[in-house]
C-alpha cells in the first residue's frame, strides 16, 4: 500500500479551537446544515453512505439492516435527555465495548464531552437530518459530519443505543466514529486508550494492577480528579476466553471503564472502593461490595447517596479496591495534560509532534535486532537543556503511533509491532551511520515492542543531546507515525533528515599521455570501430558499446542501458553541443565510471552483484549526493526491486539522472545569482 512522505520537522500541537471540516465537498457543517434547510431536504451523506459498505468490509450483514432516521425509529426523538451520561451507553452487536468504555468516561467530563458532542444539537425545528462530532488525529482536531440514518433490525438500533430508547447522541457519536474510520466494522476489537486520545488528544499510560506502584490508589483517584479518562479490562490466555465471564461476574477481554474511587466508612475503619462500568449496561460483579452485597446493609444510608450506590442492573458496581487490583490485568489512564500522577504539583509541559513514514527499502529499517537495517530509520534529536526543578535530570514522555491502521483495515492492514530506542548524541549533524549502533547501547528504550496503536513511556535523562529512533519490530514494515514528546521543561527536537547536498568532483579533464594503457587502447580499437570515420559515437553507438563493455564486467548484475540513459550520458559530457561523443568526452565518462562500479562494489556486502536499497544513502553520499528521506524515498521506488536490490545499471541510470539534474539546478542558481546581482548594481 502506498505511504507518502511525511514532513517530520517538529511543529506545535493543535490549539482545540477549530477544528478541520473533513466532508468531501469542502463545506463545514454550518454550511451544510444551512444548504439543506434552504432546500427544504434532509441531509444524506455521500462519504458515509448507508449502505453495506458503510457497515462491513470482509462479510455481508449477518441480518437484512435496514437504515432509519431517529424520527422513524421513535415518535419524539431526542439528542440528549438530561445531560449525557454513563448510563446513555448501552452496547449493541458491534464489538466495540473498547469505544463504549471510552465513551462512558468521557461522560465524566463536561468540557471534554462538548468539545467531542458539540451539544447545541438537536430535533427541533433547525433539524435538517446532519450532525457533527469532533474527534483528534494526530495533531489536529477533525469535524466529522454525519446524516443520522442508522442501522436498525425490526424497528430497534443494531450498535450502539442508550437506555432511554429515544436518546439518540451516543448511536450518533458510534455512526461518526465509524466513518472516521472506514466502517462499522473497523470498530471491531481495540484498546480503550486509543478512544480516550481521539477524544482528547492527551497522551496514555498503561499499569499492569498486579504490578502496580504502593501508591496507585492515590494515582487514580489523582488522575479522576484531573478528568483524565480511565479504562481497565482482565486479559485472556487464548481467543476461545475472549468474553468468558468468570464465577465473580466480570467479563475476560471486555473493556470497563472506571467511573470512580473513595473511601467509605465500614464497621469502625476505612474501606478503598472503586466503581467500575460495563458497557453491556448489564452483567456485574458478583463479590463483596457488589450491588446486592451484604456489605452494603454496615454503611449508612447517607454514605450510600454520597457514593450514588443504588442496586440496579445498569452494568455500574463498587468494589473494593484490592479485590479489583487481584480480578483485574490492565489500567489505561488517558491524561489531558501528562502531569505526572505521583506528585501534587501541576505542569504545564512543552509539546512537539514529528509525522514520519517508514518505508520498505529505505526508511523501514526495523529494530535494533536488524543491524544491518536499523540505522535507515527515521532519527530524531532531542536536546535536553533544562532540568527539572530542584533535580538532576529532565522529564519527558515520548509517545509513538502509528497512524490509520485501523482505518486501513480494509486493505488487508493490522497493527504492526512498534517502538524506539533513545541514545546519546555523538555529536554533529547528520544521519547516524550503521557503525554507531554497532558500538553504542541505547541509553533508554520503550518498555516493549508491542503491536498497540501507541506506545508511551516516561523518562528521566541527563541533560544533553539524543537521538531517537522510532522503528518497527521487523523491518520492511511500511505504516505512517507520529511521535509527540512531552517534557516539563522546554525541549528542542529536531529530525535528522539531512539536507539535500551536492559535493561533486569537479569534471576531469585528462591530458593526453604520451603512451596509452592496454585498456585505452582496447577501447580505442572499439571506438574507432564502432564510430566510423567522425571518430564520434550517437547514443545508439554509446549503447552498443557501454552494454558490451559491461556485461563482461565481473562482480555486478547488470542487465542493459536503455538510449534514454545514453542521451543524458552524452548530455552530461558533450562539451560541442552535437549530440555525440568524441573520444576524448568518451574517456572523461569511462574514468567516471569506474570510479562508480568501485562504489557500488564497496557497498554490495554480501558479493551477490546488487546492492541493498538500505545501503543507497551511503553509496550516493560516496559519489557526491547527500539525500534527505523524501528523495531517498522517492529514489528506492523507482529503482529497487521486490527484493529491495538494486542492480548495478540501475544504480548508473539512477546516478545519471542525479547529475544531470544536479547540472541543470547549478545552471539556475548561476543564472540567479547573476540576475540578483545585477538588480543590486543597477
Amino acid at each position: 500500500m502506498p505511504y507518502l512522505y511525511q514532513d517530520s520537522k517538529p511543529r506545535p500541537p493543535m490549539l482545540p479551537g477549530a477544528a478541520r471540516a473533513t466532508h468531501s465537498s469542502g463545506k463545514t457543517y454550518e454550511e451544510l446544515k444551512r444548504e439543506c434547510l434552504r432546500r427544504g431536504v434532509l441531509f444524506e451523506d455521500p462519504d458515509f453512505p448507508a449502505c453495506n459498505s458503510s457497515l462491513f468490509f470482509s462479510e455481508n450483514p449477518p441480518i437484512p439492516f435496514i437504515w432509519k432516521r431517529p424520527g422513524d425509529i421513535v415518535k419524539d426523538p431526542k439528542f440528549i435527555i438530561g445531560g449525557a451520561t454513563r448510563t446513555d451507553i448501552c452496547q449493541g452487536d458491534l464489538g466495540d465495548c473498547w469505544l463504549l468504555a471510552a465513551i462512558a468516561s468521557l461522560t465524566l467530563n463536561e468540557k471534554t464531552l462538548a468539545r467531542v458532542v458539540p451539544l447545541d444539537q438537536n430535533f427541533g425545528p433547525d433539524y435538517a437530518g446532519i450532525f457533527h462530532f469532533q474527534f483528534w488525529q494526530h495533531n489536529e482536531w477533525l469535524d466529522v459530519v454525519i446524516d443520522d440514518r442508522l442501522p436498525t433490525f425490526k424497528g430497534r438500533l443494531v450498535f450502539l443505543h442508550s437506555a432511554e430508547h429515544n436518546e439518540f447522541w451516543s448511536a450518533l457519536l458510534e455512526k461518526a466514529y465509524a466513518k472516521l474510520n472506514g466502517s462499522y466494522e473497523a470498530l471491531k476489537g481495540g484498546g480503550t486508550i486509543e478512544a480516550m486520545e481521539d477524544f482528547t488528544g492527551g497522551v496514555g499510560e498503561t499499569y499492569e494492577a498486579k504490578k502496580a506502584p504502593d501508591n496507585f490508589y492515590e494515582i487514580l483517584k489523582k488522575a479522576l480528579k484531573r478528568c483524565s479518562m480511565v479504562g481497565c479490562s482482565i486479559d485472556t490466555s487464548s481467543a476461545a476466553e475472549s468474553e468468558a465471564k468468570t464465577p465473580f461476574g466480570l467479563i475476560k477481554g471486555h473493556a470497563y471503564s472506571v467511573t470512580g474511587i473513595d473511601e467509605v466508612s465500614y464497621r469502625g475503619r476505612q474501606v478503598q472502593l472503586i466503581r467500575i462500568r460495563n458497557p453491556w449496561g448489564q452483567v456485574e460483579w458478583n463479590g463483596p461490595w457488589s450491588d446486592n452485597s451484604l456489605e452494603w446493609r454496615s454503611v449508612s444510608a447517607s454514605e450510600q447517596r454520597r457514593l450514588c450506590q443504588a442496586a440496579l442492573d445498569d452494568g455500574e458496581f463498587w468494589m473494593k479496591f484490592e479485590d479489583f487490583k487481584v480480578h483485574f490485568d490492565k489500567v489505561e489512564i488517558c491524561n489531558l495534560t501528562p502531569d505526572a500522577l505521583e506528585d501534587n504539583t501541576a505542569h504545564k509541559w512543552e509539546v512537539t509532534i514529528h509525522q514520519g513514514s517508514w518505508v520498505r527499502g529505505s526508511t523501514a529499517g526495523g529494530c535494533r535486532n536488524f543491524l544491518e537495517t536499523f540505522w535507515t530509520n527515521p532519527q530524531i534529536k532531542l536536546h535536553l537543556t533544562e532540568k527539572d526543578d530542584g533535580q538532576d535530570d529532565c522529564t519527558f514522555i515520548a509517545a509513538l503511533m502509528q497512524k490509520d491502521r485501523r482505518k486501513l483495515r480494509k486493505f488487508g492492514a493490522e497493527l504492526l509491532t512498534i517502538g524506539y530506542s533513545i541514545y546519546e548524541s555523538p555529536g554533529g549533524d547528520g544521519h547516524l551511520g550503521k557503525d554507531f549502533f554497532r558500538y553504542h547501547s541505547s541509553k533508554a528504550r520503550s518498555k516493549t515492542y508491542i503491536n498497540l496503536r501507541e506506545v508511551s513511556n516516561r523518562f528521566k535523562l541527563p541533560p544533553g543531546d539524543y537521538i531517537l529512533v522510532p522503528t518497527t519490530f521487523e523491518p520492511h514494515k511500511e505504516a505512517d507515525f507520529c511521535l509527540r514528546i512531552f517534557s516539563e521543561k522546554k525541549a528542542i527536537t529536531e529530525d535528522v533528515d539531512e539536507n539535500v547536498a551536492i559535493d561533486l568532483p569537479e569534471p576531469l579533464n585528462p591530458s593526453p599521455s604520451p603512451q596509452e594503457t592496454e585498456e585505452e587502447k582496447q577501447f580505442r580499437a572499439l571506438f574507432e570501430q564502432i564510430s566510423g570515420e567522425d571518430m564520434e559515437i550517437s547514443a545508439e553507438e554509446l549503447q552498443y558499446v557501454l552494454n558490451a563493455v559491461l556485461k563482461r564486467t565481473k562482480n555486478i548484475k547488470f542487465k542493459n542501458l536503455s538510449l534514454v540513459s545514453c542521451r543524458n550520458i552524452i548530455s552530461l559530457t558533450d562539451t560541442s553541443g552535437n549530440g555525440k561523443l568524441e573520444f576524448s568526452e568518451f574517456k572523461v565518462f569511462w574514468e567516471k565510471l569506474k570510479k562508480w562500479i568501485n562504489i557500488f562494489l564497496q557497498f554490495d556486502f554480501d558479493k551477490s552483484g546488487s546492492m541493498s536499497s538500505y545501503e543507497l544513502r551511503s553509496a550516493l553520499k560516496a559519489t557526491g549526493y547527500q539525500l534527505n528521506n523524501y528523495l531517498l524515498q522517492l529514489i528506492v521506488l523507482r529503482y529497487s526491486d521486490e527484493q529491495f536490490q538494486i542492480g548495478f545499471d540501475d544504480f548508473l541510470n539512477c546516478l545519471i539522472r542525479l547529475e544531470n539534474a544536479s547540472r541543470v539546478f547549478q545552471a539556475l542558481s548561476v543564472k540567479n545569482n547573476e540576475f540578483i546581482n545585477l538588480n543590486i548594481s543597477e
